[in-house]
């Protein structure tokens, strides 16, 4: 009897839960039935519509790189939203060279953004047809990516006055269309491989970081037209070699570095040099009067050395001159055209052991440079002249100005 209660029991329970909407209606207005809730309806964002599948492919690289960055002090990145990646602030498309018909990223351009990322590695290395990357005056850092040297047309790499740090790159050797690299104004360190002045180089700036090495023999194998060396700790003399370079060779700028030894003879062959600086260093010897056959030279600074001797007049005859430092050396003599370029603001010998000209060193101080016994390996070759020069004649020429581009490279904002 009790199990058959029970049963009923479940039953009409079951049959109450059943109805239990149907007497709730009773007290709905109008007798409308109670719906479930309704959830709102989802939101799929459209897909972006890319000029070329090319641009489709790297916008998450961007968007990736994007939020990486930990400031960005002139909103630039505030255009980096949507499928016109040619429109974003620094970004450049063009068609590139193994499909006229494509439209492709090919040029960054983030000069002076002040930009402030952890690292470029799965950035600058994941954009194939990236020809030009200039980022001068931003805060990247970490190391330069090694990937670099798979993108097949990257040409112009400047990364200058950011925070980059550790040896030099070793994969910018395999990067077979480099013509231009500026790496200044960072803290790299360590030697800089030989092989490097090897390279088909058009600019080469590694000035104001902490290389160390003895520069190389093979020093002018280097293609480059400019140079520039400078702010480091490179040691050992100016080599030899440097006369191979005599086509191509425009600026070159040594200054403040350990390099010692005297000035190769070989300097006069480089016949479209314009600028040569290798001021503060330990230079020693006289000065080779084949400087005299540096038609286009219209800077020298060789200030802050330990060169002695007699000015050559060859040198000072020089028709482009417009500016010859040798202050802070042990000159001992000027002649009449070296005098006029004295007079005229050309040439700079204050602080020599030159006595009948005034801001000279002490007779003291001069005495005892002298007394050590100072010589040059083939000292007859600093008397020999590998041109035909013109005699000199006591009035000096007109003297013309030019923006030397190796110097700019010591702005360090500077955008070359």
């Amino acid at each position: 009897m009790g199990s058959i209660i029970t049963f009923h029991i479940k039953h009409l329970t079951h049959t109450l839960i059943f109805l239990l909407p149907y007497f709730l209606c009773a007290y709905c207005p109008n007798n409308s039935i109670i719906s479930p809730p309704i959830s709102p309806p989802l939101h799929i964002p459209p897909i972006p519509k890319f000029l070329d599948h090319r641009l489709r492919e790297v916008y998450p690289i961007i968007q990736a790189f994007k939020n990486l960055i930990t400031s960005d002090p002139f909103n630039v990145t505030s255009s980096w939203v949507g499928s016109d990646i040619c429109n974003y602030t620094g970004f450049y498309c063009a068609h590139p060279p193994n499909n006229q018909s494509a439209t492709a990223l090919a040029s960054i351009d983030f000069n002076g953004f002040g930009l402030v990322a952890p690292t470029l590695d799965g950035f600058i290395n994941q954009l194939p047809d990236i020809a030009i990357f200039h980022a001068n005056s931003n805060k990247f850092s970490g190391t330069i990516p090694p990937k670099l040297a798979t993108l097949p047309f990257l040409y112009e790499l400047d990364l200058s006055d950011n925070n980059f740090s550790g040896a030099f790159p070793p994969h910018i050797f395999h990067m077979n269309r480099l013509s231009f690299l500026d790496i200044r104004y960072n803290f790299f360190t360590g030697s800089v491989p030989p092989q490097l002045f090897l390279k088909n180089l058009d600019v080469l700036f590694l000035n104001n970081n902490k290389f160390t090495l003895k520069l190389p023999e093979n020093l002018g194998s280097t293609p480059a037209l400019y140079l520039t060396l400078a702010n480091n700790k490179f040691t050992g003399s100016i080599p030899r070699s440097i006369g191979k370079a005599s086509s191509t060779l425009t600026e070159v700028l040594l200054l403040n570095n350990w390099l010692s030894g005297c000035l190769p003879y070989e300097l006069g062959f480089l016949k479209e040099l314009k600028v040569f600086d290798a001021s503060n260093n330990h230079l020693t010897g006289p000065l080779p009067i084949s400087l005299g056959c540096l038609e286009k030279l219209e800077q020298l600074n060789l200030s802050r050395n330990l060169l002695y001797g007699k000015v050559p007049e060859v040198l000072c005859a020089l028709g482009n001159l417009v500016k010859l430092s040798l202050s802070n050396n042990y000159f001992t003599k000027v002649g009449t055209l070296c005098g006029k370029l004295i007079e005229s603001g050309v040439l700079e010998v204050k602080n020599n052991c030159i006595r009948d000209l005034p801001d000279q060193r002490s007779k003291v101080e001069c005495i005892m440079f002298f007394s050590d016994t100072r010589s040059c390996p083939r000292p007859s070759t600093f008397d020999i002249i590998p041109c035909n020069v013109t005699p000199t004649s006591n009035n000096p020429p007109a003297r013309p100005k030019r923006i030397s581009l190796a110097y700019t490279a010591f702005v360090r904002h500077r955008l070359l």
